[in-house]
């Protein structure tokens, strides 16, 4: 079995814990690579390659961090249709298979003791005023955030299912999620919890000026699409947290259910249930 490695260093603990992470694998006769932009972050490892060999040649991905970089590492490996596992190096980390005291587990990789749970993504594109036609702005694990910009004022946005108009709220912004990431910001902005297991396409507005602030469940086919005013400024997008980039006043920006999965490695046996009331619990600790 090979696998790719993805951690994120810049954690506090992740160097460490992915240095266990690394002595388990050989342990258990599971042979690893990092990307090659980590050459020479890791001591006593020469195994670095291409990030584009290492992912079309690997069996799993794990990811070593919190949920930002599991979202990541499962973005990377929904590309190339491999599974992806979580390694806790944070605090929470709500989406991760393994916490760091549990590395023992990973045998459980090599003899094939795990099951993979298909987590549905969103795909936005963007029709700009000047362009013929929509542009692909790329895939969302967790979710995609149109807000105000710097400018720190309310903002007008019409929303429409499948074409029908929604509503219009006048807001900071709308977070439009999937299920996995209804525990997100969504969940923080008011939303609700959405088993994962429950395809869907979740609105939540955020700060609304109006007496109907609820946030709305979709079916997962719909295509939710966030009309911009023509004479907007500064209205930013941002999918999964990445850094925010302007949309042209008088976008169109569509919101639907992407046609590729990420697949997530489940080696315990506790359900959604369990790790929301244990993660939620260290919340209120």
């Amino acid at each position: 079995m090979k696998i790719a490695l993805l951690p994120n260093l810049t954690r506090e603990c992740a160097l460490q814990v992915t240095v266990d992470v690394c002595a388990n694998l050989r342990c258990f006769g599971i042979s690893y690579g990092f990307e090659d932009a980590l050459c020479g972050q890791i001591p006593g490892e020469t195994a670095f390659f291409p990030s584009e060999r290492l992912l079309s040649d690997c069996d799993a991905v794990i990811a070593v961090g919190g949920d930002g970089s599991l979202i990541h590492a499962a973005k990377k490996a929904a590309a190339y249709q491999k599974p992806v596992l979580g390694v806790n190096a944070g605090n929470l980390a709500f989406m991760a298979g393994v916490e760091k005291n549990e590395l023992h587990l990973l045998k459980n990789l090599m003899n094939g003791e795990y099951v993979t749970d298909a987590r549905m993504m969103l795909e936005v594109f963007c029709q700009t005023p000047t362009k013929d036609a929509p542009v692909s702005l790329g895939y969302c694990m967790n979710d995609v955030v149109i807000a105000r910009g710097e400018q720190i004022k309310l903002i007008h946005l019409d929303i429409f299912a499948d074409k029908q108009p929604v509503n219009h709220y006048y807001t900071d912004g709308i977070i439009l999620s999937t299920p996995t990431g209804s525990t997100a910001y969504s969940l923080s902005a008011g939303g609700p919890v959405v088993d994962p297991k429950i395809e869907s396409i979740l609105l939540t507005p955020i700060c609304t000026h109006s007496l109907f602030a609820r946030s709305l469940i979709f079916e997962s086919h719909s295509e939710i699409s966030v009309h911009i005013p023509s004479d907007a400024e500064d209205i930013r997008i941002s999918c999964d947290g990445d850094p925010s980039f302007a949309v042209e006043p008088g976008s169109v920006l569509t919101v639907k259910k992407a046609k590729r999965y990420a697949d997530f490695i489940r080696i315990k046996n506790d359900s959604f249930i369990d790790v929301l009331n244990s993660k939620l619990a260290q919340r209120r600790a």
